[in-house]
């Protein structure tokens, strides 16, 4: 409730500002919004100059640049793929070695259920042959 009077309040004051500070506003809008034009005016006329004396170089150059353009690109992404997987590499085993030692790390209690259901299965699996393995000898010797 208080914000909506504190809301009200502020709306009336907006209204029964002077007319100089509306003027005052103004002009700083106009002012900075036409400074900024000129700005990047100035700045496309620079580009477009810049286009213009480096384009002829660009073309008596390229066979030299699109070249090493590419090899430095591809070492640049074998430097950033080698760092990336030795930071890889050194996770995992920091995992591993807190896995091993028992720090238990993030991730350890999910490990701990699957390694649970492998052994539970495998189990499982090793009497069905079991079973299995009977009833065939049984079967045999019947036979």
């Amino acid at each position: 409730m208080a914000d909506i009077h504190q809301q009200s309040r502020q709306a009336m004051q907006q209204q029964q500002q002077p007319q100089s500070h509306l003027v005052v506003k103004a002009a700083t809008a106009a002012t900075a919004g036409g400074s900024l034009l000129a700005l990047s005016g100035l700045i496309l006329t620079g580009t477009v100059i810049a286009l213009t004396v480096a384009t002829p170089l660009l073309v008596i150059f390229s066979p030299v640049i699109v070249p090493a353009v590419i090899t430095v690109a591809l070492i640049l992404a074998g430097f950033l793929a080698s760092g990336g997987f030795g930071v890889a590499a050194i996770t995992a085993f920091s995992w591993l070695f807190r896995y091993v030692t028992g720090r238990h790390p993030p991730g350890a209690d999910q490990l701990e259920q699957a390694r649970m259901k492998l052994a539970g299965k495998a189990r499982e699996i090793k009497d069905r042959a079991q079973e299995f393995g009977q009833q065939h000898i049984t079967g045999s010797q019947q036979s």
